[in-house]
């Protein structure tokens, strides 16, 4: 909630600056305020004073509210220099500049900005990202609220508690924010992903090496192409390698052929070989193959095994959630024999081995199979990922269900 006397910037920019003891000074064109303290306060404003631009000390202003005006008066002109690394002016800095709402998970855009006044001093305490704070700064929410009123309807007002914003394209100005960025890494790698692609290309980029490499390739994989590409064209090599090598190989594939071919294999040939070689591998097949849409991540154990030995194989390898769906049986040359359901092994006794559970009846793909084929089978079976083999019946990997239904959204959304 808001507290003390409030107004707007609008209403104050360019208005006239007057002496206490009335007059005339100057116009203020601008006000300053700190990042540093806990609230962001106004510790200055900038003044055009006799044709001269000026940045004051802010404590010596009053502002009051005269018949439906602000007037606005300086007991004293101390100019004083804003602290770079943490200063901001609200006019220049923050009016038009996206702001994500940590509320709505999204990217909006700021129209005008409340303070507050109390007797510690003033304090940017909401940004307006409605309509109306539009509206105010073209001068004609008034009258077209008092046009709306008789109607029972009124302007949409939306704020934004200061608290509750993250500032995005301050630092065009070179401006630096002490916690750049700190509650956007709160966000889950979807939610970030969705804000960075609403931002522009530069603003991509800044946001994007802003996060640790982790969630940097977790967010990447949810990114459009176009954002994709963005960033992997922006970055280092060194850094979009970095990056590159904690993701999954089939993940990898399927965004560096998005890319230009020099870029792609400028990336591969500064992988490590066994990686490169993996994904150079996952790359050659056609785009409607299921050797395409593979992960080559799942987890397989030799039949004679005990349930024991495989939970803590388990625990020590902490395998991702979609990769055990099921455990896969293969013999000496890797070809598959069985397949065993993750309950399978938590019900089972712990000395019991795995050909005592496991079932033999394995549905199954090749790697040059359709991806049309896969719809049909998951649904038939009730399966959440399928395996994948060559014409030996060597593994290759597995598709699961996620990949499967984003492949088919994705064909959609071309269809259309």
């Amino acid at each position: 909630m808001l507290s003390g006397p409030t107004f707007y910037l609008s209403r104050i920019i360019g208005n006239k600056i007057y002496s206490n003891d009335n007059n005339l000074m100057g116009r203020l064109l601008d006000l300053v305020i700190d990042m540093s303290s806990i609230k962001p306060k106004v510790v200055a404003a900038k003044v055009k004073f006799e044709g001269k631009i000026r940045i004051i000390d802010y404590s010596y202003f009053t502002i009051m509210k005269q018949k439906g005006q602000y007037l606005l008066k300086c007991g004293y002109v101390k100019d004083v220099v804003p602290a770079h690394d943490n200063s901001l002016f609200l006019s220049k800095n923050v009016l038009d500049r996206q702001i994500v709402d940590m509320d709505g998970r999204k990217v909006v855009r700021v129209n005008d900005v409340r303070l507050a006044t109390i007797s510690e001093g003033t304090y940017a305490v909401a940004v307006d990202v409605g309509v109306e704070g539009l509206l105010r700064r073209l001068g004609v929410a008034k009258p077209l609220d008092a046009i709306l009123k008789p109607f029972g309807k009124s302007i949409p007002c939306k704020l934004i508690l200061w608290d509750e914003i993250e500032t995005i394209d301050f630092s065009y100005t070179g401006i630096k924010l002490s916690k750049a960025y700190s509650k956007l890494s709160t966000l889950v790698p979807s939610e970030l992903a969705d804000i960075i692609e609403d931002l522009d290309r530069k603003m991509q980029i800044e946001v994007f090496t802003s996060l640790d490499e982790e969630k940097a390739a977790d967010v990447l994989v949810e990114l459009e192409s176009d954002a994709q590409i963005n960033v992997l064209e922006s970055l280092s090599t060194e850094k979009a390698v970095d990056m590159l090598e904690k993701m999954p190989a089939d993940e990898v594939a399927d965004i560096l052929e998005k890319l230009e071919d020099e870029r792609a294999d400028e990336l591969l040939n500064n992988m490590e070989t066994e990686a490169s070689e993996e994904i150079r591998e996952l790359m050659e097949y056609p785009e409607n193959s299921v050797g395409s849409l593979m992960a080559t991540d799942f987890i397989a154990f030799n039949e004679n095994i005990t349930v024991n030995d495989a939970i803590n194989e388990l625990r020590q390898s902490k395998p991702e959630s979609d990769t055990i769906y099921y455990l896969y049986i293969l013999d000496d040359v890797e070809k598959l024999t069985a397949i065993v359901s993750l309950r399978d092994i938590i019900v089972a006794e712990p000395e019991i081995r795995l050909n005592q559970i496991m079932n033999r009846k394995v549905i199954f793909v090749y790697d040059s199979d359709r991806i049309d084929s896969l719809a049909e089978i998951i649904s038939k079976y009730n399966l959440l990922a399928v395996p994948v083999v060559n014409n030996e019946m060597k593994m290759l990997g597995i598709v699961v269900i996620d990949d499967i239904v984003y492949n088919l959204l994705r064909a959609r959304r071309k269809r259309v």
